[in-house]
């Protein structure tokens, strides 16, 4: 059962970019968090989160909110002086680590929006809203059972992000870039 993260955490950050080696050979696609802009890092403990990620898309990008049908954009939560600005708010997970199966040396985080892109959105902003904590951080001993548990995160989110609690955060205006809000929530 996934845990509510205390206090929680709210952080506005470029995307450095979508995809890095290991998440490419996994198959699972994820926004990289340079780490120099997440200096925050170094007091979360490592493992797997969840919340969601307003995304500002540049205009002409795929996903930009005027670049989707009108009945989806109906159905969302942005308003739409927002939508036009390019912002969208989607479920995620995020790993926070040193991803002990790559070896890896230096502490990252990545996230994976919970959403099928057409393309990259590097140099975006994204604010992410994490607010629920699934596991630790594990090392595996196979590429699988690595993905079969990036897999069974993803599901406990998605199940997780269902429950009124935490479905109504998707409705926050800090995630598409209100201005007070972000100033008074940034850590």
């Amino acid at each position: 059962m996934p845990q509510s993260t205390s206090p929680e955490h709210r952080k506005i950050l470029p995307v450095a970019t979508r995809m890095n080696a290991n998440t490419s050979q996994l198959g699972i696609p994820t926004a990289n968090i340079p780490v120099d802009s997440a200096l925050w890092m170094a007091d979360v403990d490592s493992g797997v989160y969840f919340g969601y990620a307003g995304i500002q898309f540049p205009s002409g990008h795929s996903s930009h909110p005027l670049s989707i049908p009108a009945d989806v954009a109906e159905q969302s939560v942005v308003p739409e002086s927002k939508r036009r600005e390019g912002w969208a708010v989607f479920p995620m997970v995020m790993s926070i680590g040193y991803n002990p199966f790559y070896k890896n040396k230096v502490r990252s985080a990545e996230v994976h929006v919970l959403h099928p892109f057409k393309e990259d959105f590097y140099g975006s902003q994204m604010a992410l809203d994490i607010f629920g904590f699934i596991r630790p951080e594990y090392d595996y001993v196979s590429k699988e059972s690595l993905i079969k548990d990036i897999q069974e995160d993803c599901r406990v989110a998605e199940r997780s992000l269902a429950r009124e609690k935490w479905s109504e955060r998707r409705k926050d205006g800090w995630l598409w870039g209100e201005e007070e809000k972000v100033a008074a929530s940034t850590v």
